[in-house]
């Protein structure tokens, strides 16, 4: 197993003891969670370490199986650095956007690796944009039209409130692998500009409505 392999391990890793330390010591699970009220009192590791912490195994298990599947796409392409890079440059993106749209709410929490899950996702279809994804793991789609998809859902998601997901932390963590890994990889303005401009259309859509006040 090369050293790449072993970064992936180790993050995985880590993402498991931590969640399994947080599901038995409620007391650690609430010190290191996404909490507003604390974190703009100045307990800002919150915004790090939320991002190791789960509600459940299922949680976990989600999470961790969708980063297995793509990081090592991201790794071949922009090597073991620019990996960590956009997973937690993604991670703290996606919780300092939901901070962001949820700064005025003092009792919002949050756990989980989503935002930088999929930050690496991102990354990968920038990366990748000819290859399919499998929809509920059996549906196949381009990984493109996968993409623009999620995040007009994760849009509508956020203006509807209708659930307990931290869709804005996905969006954010969308945000954070987009331009890491246009910063990290130039040549892919060259080479799929058309998905480039594609995958900003629903990041542009969203900050016109926050500008225009819907959301």
């Amino acid at each position: 197993m090369g050293g790449i392999d072993l970064v992936i391990i180790a993050v995985i890793a880590a993402n498991v003891l931590m969640s399994f330390k947080g599901f038995k010591d409620s007391q650690f699970f609430n010190k290191y969670k996404f909490d507003v009220s604390s974190i703009k009192a100045g307990d800002k590791i919150r915004v790090l370490s939320s991002g190791f912490l789960h509600v459940d195994t299922t949680h976990l298990f989600v999470n961790m199986l969708t980063l297995y599947f793509f990081a090592s796409s991201v790794t071949s392409f922009l090597g073991t650095t620019g990996f960590l890079l956009v997973y937690f440059g993604s991670l703290i993106i996606g919780n300092l956007l939901s901070l962001y749209f949820h700064k005025d709410d003092y009792g919002y929490t949050a756990v989980g690796a989503s935002g930088a899950v999929v930050g690496v996702l991102y990354a990968a279809i920038l990366l990748q944009p000819d290859m399919m994804l499998g929809l509920f793991f059996i549906i196949p789609m381009p990984a493109y039209v996968f993409g623009i998809g999620y995040l007009f859902y994760s849009i509508w998601a956020m203006k509807a409130r209708r659930d307990n997901v931290g869709h804005d932390a996905h969006f954010g963590g969308a945000m954070g692998g987009y331009f890491i890994t246009l910063l990290l990889s130039p040549w892919v303005l060259k080479e799929h500009l058309l998905m480039v401009i594609l995958l900003a259309v629903p990041i542009l859509v969203l900050f016109v409505l926050q500008k225009m006040g819907k959301l």
